[in-house]
């Protein structure tokens, strides 16, 4: 049995979208794309969901004082604190906007702080951030704010401040404790620093912690992952993100710090990966869609159970809201009906909504087949499932059922004539399921590598 899965972590591990998004980024129709159009569809989805749902917000920023050369993310590197100020208005006027295109009282569902690093930020400049976003707004009843910190730099009053903001959700990176792979990725923390900012959240009434762990990180080991588990284990936080690191160094150059030959081996990769969800279930966790863990009677796992559960670019959610206004540099944002991300450059963020211009670089209206098969992807990473009508919905559906028959002979679908059903051991390969529906990625398939591997 163990022989067929490392033959099918083999025959699986191909270049595959994380599918956040469908269309995903690399097939947005960007020449078609305006801001007008986008601006209609924010509209569209607001007047449709604000009331019921409200809205979430996710805001960028972008700083940190090192670089972690692992990281993909979209960072600036520097220890000049007084960027802080003018990001913090350059968010702030470009919020303005988006409450003039809306144009009725917002009701704010989801906050999330990503980065980079948040907590480079003061505290003091962050409780500005939080009052100026939430200023003309409604708070949902079931409003959850969230934010990513370091533990080497996050402080008591960090976290005392953004509770009074109503946060009570945290998430620590923290990868991996092994001293050598933390050398290697330039990402240093101690256990005792995550202890301490773990006890000091509780004490003060955060109600979920999560941790972020990697598997796949150069030189790391099974011995090591081990020992990060364990200490892990001694902390209990509610949630655990365990996902596979992406060696995407045509993208992120900071990745060239190390080698191909530092990373592990594909056997080995997937046995961290093995030995880590093992060891995450004996403590107690339980998984949930791809890469995430979580205690029992955590809403992410109630939102398992209950067929609620929902991915957007921010990951798993128990929170569905139709509308997620993206601010801040990079940043995407999702109306359902279309995506839009803001510029790259902190330069041109600034420049551009200090001439009060929207900061769009690009983006894509959806198709009505987009729409469909974004459904059914989506269902396949939150409820393992898909179903259509029996004559197969449409020709893309159809198609996606002949490519699908080579993944139901290795066990990893069931398919019937009204859909699909992911089975246990196809949990494990998510994104190549996803991967049989990519209408746009069949129809014009890369000649380079865009994505990063699927196992």
């Amino acid at each position: 049995m163990m022989d067929q899965y490392q033959h099918l972590v083999g025959k699986y591990n191909i270049p595959a979208p994380r599918y956040t998004s469908y269309p995903t980024m690399p097939y947005w129709e960007a020449q078609s794309f305006t801001g007008e159009s986008w601006k209609k569809t924010v509209k569209q989805a607001f007047d449709e969901s604000n009331q019921v749902s409200g809205i979430s917000l996710y805001i960028h920023l972008p700083f940190c004082e090192n670089l972690c050369t692992y990281c993909g993310c979209n960072t600036r590197i520097t220890k000049n604190h007084g960027v802080e100020k003018p990001y913090v208005d350059a968010v702030l006027k470009e919020w303005a906007m988006y409450k003039a295109v809306i144009d009725d009282q917002p009701v704010i569902r989801e906050i999330h702080l990503g980065g980079g690093t948040p907590t480079f930020f003061s505290p003091e400049n962050l409780g500005q951030l939080i009052a100026g976003l939430l200023e003309g707004c409604k708070k949902h009843p079931e409003a959850e704010f969230s934010f990513e910190a370091h533990p080497a730099n996050t402080t008591s009053a960090h976290l005392q401040t953004l509770y009074n903001h109503g946060f009570r959700r945290l998430s620590l990176g923290i990868q991996d404790f092994d001293p050598k792979v933390q050398f290697i990725i330039n990402r240093h923390q101690t256990f005792e620093q995550v202890l301490a900012v773990t006890e000091e959240a509780r004490r003060i009434g955060y109600t979920s912690i999560n941790y972020d762990l990697i598997y796949g990180l150069p030189l790391q080991n099974l011995e090591g992952l081990v020992n990060t588990m364990n200490m892990v284990s001694d902390l209990k936080p509610e949630r655990i993100a365990f996902y596979s690191y992406a060696h995407v160094p045509w993208v992120k150059p900071g990745q060239r710090h190390f080698t191909e030959a530092d990373l592990p081996a594909p056997e080995l990769k997937s046995k961290l990966h093995d030995t880590g969800r093992s060891l995450l279930t004996s403590y107690g966790y339980q998984e949930i869609g791809m890469d995430h863990f979580a205690l029992p009677g955590d809403e992410l796992l109630k939102a398992a159970e209950q067929g609620t559960l929902h991915r957007n670019f921010m990951g798993y959610t128990h929170q569905h809201t139709q509308l997620l206004i993206g601010l801040g540099v990079s940043s995407i944002s999702d109306s359902w009906y279309g995506f839009a991300q803001n510029v790259k450059t902190v330069e041109e963020y600034l420049a551009k909504t200090s001439a009060a211009e929207f900061p769009l670089l690009k983006g894509h209206i959806l198709s009505v087949e987009d729409l469909l098969l974004r459904r059914h992807i989506l269902d396949i990473m939150c409820k393992g499932e898909a179903r259509w009508e029996a004559s197969g919905e449409a020709p893309v559906i159809q198609a996606a059922l002949e490519r699908l028959r080579a993944l139901e002979d290795d066990g990893l679908v069931s398919v019937l004539d009204t859909g699909l059903l992911v089975t246990d051991l196809g949990a494990r390969f998510l994104r190549n399921i996803c991967l049989c529906l990519d209408a746009r990625l069949w129809a014009a398939q890369p000649t380079t590598q865009l994505f990063s591997m699927a196992v």
